[in-house]
Formats: C-alpha cells, structure tokens, sequence
C-alpha cells in the first residue's frame, strides 16, 4: 500500500515535494491543500485533488503524512503545531534560534492528537545537522564551522518578501572565503556570524513604497540579517525576472579535531552540498523523512522528532536486508 500524503501549501517547496514523491514508487499524492481558491491552483499529478484548506479536516482518515510547505517567518511556527493535531506531519521550520520552542509545541499538539511529527527537516536544519552531530561525536575535540552559499535562501527570501512595501525579493547567503580556506588549511580560526557569512539581498519594491524603511527593515531583522553583513539591492521587476529566477544553493560542514595522546594528529570531517534547486532538494529530504514517520507512526509512536531521534533505516524504501547487502 502507498503512503498516501498530503502538501499543504503550493509554492517553490509544494511543487518540489510534488516531484519527489513521483520518484518514490510507495508514495502517493493524495491532495494539495492551498488558501488560494483550488480552481486557480494547476498541479502536475494526474487523479490527484486539489482543495481548500478550510476543508482540511474532512480528510483527516484519507491522509497518511501532511507535508507543510509553508514559510518559517509565519506559516509553520502556527500550522505545524494546528495540524499535529490532526496527521503526522513533516515540516522544514527553518529559523535555528526558534527550534527548541518550536519542538516544544509541536510536541504537545501531536501528543495530544496522537501523531507523528518530524520538524526541522531539509538540509540546513536536516542533513547538515546530522553531519554535525556525527563529526561532534567522532572528534570531541574539535571545532564545528557551517558555510552556507553561494545560494538562495528560501527562508530568507520569505522573510524579505512579507516586509510591507516589497514586491519580490531574493537573498544570497555568502561564504566569506578567506575564513572558509582557514577552517580548511587546519588554523581553527574563532570566527563571529559576521565573519563568516554576508547576505545580499534584490528586492523589488511596490509602486510608492519607502525605499529606506524597507532597507533598514530587512539589515535589522533579528533571527534573519541583524548579525550580518547586509546589502540591500533595489532593482526592476524585469532584471530580478532575467537575473534571479533560479533558486540554486548549498554549502559546507566541517570539524577540525585533533587525536592522539597529546593531541599531536589532525583530522578535517568535511560535508558538502552543491544544489541547482535548494527547493527540490528540500522536498527529497522531506519525502524520505514522511516516510519515517509514517513508519514510526504505525510502530505506535507519538511526539515530535527531529532528524537526530530517527534511524537513518527509517529514510529508506529498502529492507534491512537489502541495506545491509547493498550499502553497508
């Protein structure tokens, strides 16, 4: 029997999750749920719904995973916690100093509806986490450096784009190279938020809107640009359509640590990611973590998890059997 889910919300990330299940045979799309009106929403999946999201109880039995795909800044910190209550959910919440907080209302609200719900899933938070609590475990003695970019942050972007005033806009994350050949060359360098990355913003403004207001809205936006580094780009609807309609990103993980009695041997752990899609890339992550939850799910399971509570067998299609002969 497939895993029937659900996405609720049919942006960048809906659509990436739309595609991946496609490429994962005991998946199913059961609906998309949108606030739009559903006869302006065209998905790609033949038989499958599209419908409101003020029907979204009605298939509270039809439902296996909810995928959520909406923003950080807003959607999820409220729709993560309202439908645990109702499905196992998966979400990819995003803004890192919220995570504990987050987890802790998710947790109740699944608990009390009995579900599943994995948060926090994607990349960074995700697989970069994972990578890091590994290299923290195999090198006690060490350092932990994180680089993200050259790419778009979709999390960053949603956050410029519900700034009044703004059109569109995108933002860049930035490796500062200097500091990311240092952690490289072994030199443990002790490296402040600002020295590590900037941030490069292109916005399009709305017809009248207050070009100062939103450039000192956006650098001093706590959580997002207030630690940074921060440039604000106003250009036309046209050049932001021709220059900045890709949505590329990825980046590194490092430990530098050392063994040995007296410390005298050096090792780098070093994880990388270069992605033409950071949205579709987001949404694989995000399928194989359904998949575990509607794993644990029907194993009795009940709360909220992230991607360190959850076995790296619970991501794959494959037996133990076929793991073991195949990748271990």
């Amino acid at each position: 029997m497939s895993i029937r889910i659900g996405i609720l919300g049919y942006g960048n990330l809906g659509r990436g999750v739309e595609c991946a299940i496609r490429q994962n045979p005991d998946m199913e799309l059961a609906a998309v749920f949108t606030r739009r009106e559903p006869e302006n929403v065209s998905i790609l999946t033949e038989n499958s719904q599209v419908v409101s999201v003020s029907k979204v109880e009605e298939w509270k039995d039809k439902i296996d995973v909810m995928i959520l795909c909406g923003g950080s800044a807003t959607d999820l910190p409220k729709q993560t916690r309202e439908y645990a209550r109702l499905f196992n959910v998966v979400d990819s919440f995003d803004t890192h100093a919220r995570i504990p907080e987050h987890f802790e209302n998710t947790d109740k609200a699944a608990k009390e509806g009995g579900n599943v719900a994995v948060i926090s899933v994607g990349w960074d938070p995700g697989m970069f986490s994972l990578n890091r609590m590994y290299a923290n475990a195999i090198l006690p003695e060490g350092n932990d450096y994180t680089f993200w970019g050259k790419g778009v942050s979709q999390g960053h972007s949603d956050a410029i784009r519900r700034v009044e005033g703004v059109k569109d806009g995108k933002q860049y994350t930035i490796p500062v190279e200097a500091a990311l050949k240092a952690v490289r060359n072994g030199e443990n360098p002790e490296l402040t938020t600002r020295q590590k990355h900037i941030r490069e913003c292109f916005v399009v403004l709305e017809d009248g809107a207050d070009r100062v207001r939103v450039e000192a809205e956006i650098k001093n936006m706590p959580n997002y640009f207030a630690d940074y580094d921060t440039t604000v780009h106003f250009i036309s609807e046209e050049e932001f359509k021709t220059n900045h309609s890709g949505i590329p990103h990825g980046g590194f993980v490092l430990r530098s640590g050392r063994t040995g009695w007296n410390k005298e041997n050096n090792h780098i752990i070093e994880y990388s990611l270069k992605l033409d899609s950071n949205p579709e890339f987001t949404a694989s992550v995000i399928a194989a973590y359904a998949r575990a939850a509607y794993r644990l799910s029907k194993e009795g399971v009940k709360g909220c998890k992230t991607v360190f509570d959850i076995a790296p067998s619970y991501l794959s299609p494959k037996t133990a059997e076929e793991l073991r002969a195949t990748l271990l």
